[in-house]
């Protein structure tokens, strides 16, 4: 008797360690610590990773020692900005080798090995990790067989300027992502040169006088 409730007991505490895990969501950390967890499949002799903003690089990882490269002046970012961006100089057989943009990143990575690397595949479907709303898109949590992503996207340029969050499963064993999830709209912008801005047309309509209000006129002294 003793022995079959050890073993139930243990069963519902395994049983619940495993529905815990499975639910657990955390928070990815900044966009540079997501990219120095990269661990490429090629053995490559040394590699590195740099920053530039406004036109200064800066090495944020190294990996196999130091090398000499040529800086670059255009890269990838997982995060859309027009004033920074990331590349990679790796060192292969000898040669300098460099990644430059991000489907150049997906081969780079390989494998999927942890749901950093996840999104980084993503970000080549245009997936992002948005560090200013990591609760709705830039989260992650996990089970024996997959990594379950919250990400946005840019869904419109247009106006009005919007993103849209998803929830992505990613298998761990293919590194295929086998179902997405639509949120809905999470940031939706207008501007003043929206046609369609609702503020602008309230105003417009609040402007518009009433047909049968009569026009004011103004009399003369």
């Amino acid at each position: 008797m003793i022995k079959i409730a050890f073993r139930l007991t243990t069963f519902i505490c395994m049983f619940w360690a495993i529905l815990g895990y499975s639910q657990e969501k955390k928070k990815f950390s900044s966009i540079p610590n997501i990219l120095q967890r990269i661990s490429p499949d090629d053995k490559v002799d040394s590699w590195t990773l740099v920053y530039n903003s406004y036109g200064k690089g800066e090495e944020i990882k190294i990996s196999g020692g130091k090398m000499s490269y040529i800086p670059q002046f255009s890269g990838f970012n997982l995060f859309p900005s027009e004033d920074s961006f990331y590349y990679i100089a790796y060192s292969l057989g000898g040669k300098i080798n460099y990644v430059l943009d991000v489907e150049a990143l997906k081969k780079f990575v390989g494998k999927i090995d942890t749901p950093q690397e996840a999104a980084i595949l993503l970000a080549s479907d245009g997936y992002i990790v948005d560090e200013e709303f990591k609760d709705l898109a830039g989260n992650y949590h996990e089970d024996q067989s997959n990594y379950y992503l919250d990400l946005g996207k840019v869904t419109s340029r247009e106006c009005p300027y919007q993103k849209t969050h998803y929830t992505l499963t990613v298998n761990k064993a293919t590194g295929l992502v086998s179902n997405v999830k639509d949120n809905g709209t999470y940031i939706e912008l207008y501007n003043k040169k929206c046609a369609n801005n609702p503020r602008l047309l309230k105003i417009e309509k609040k402007e518009e006088p009433k047909k049968d209000e009569p026009k004011k006129t103004t009399k003369r002294r």
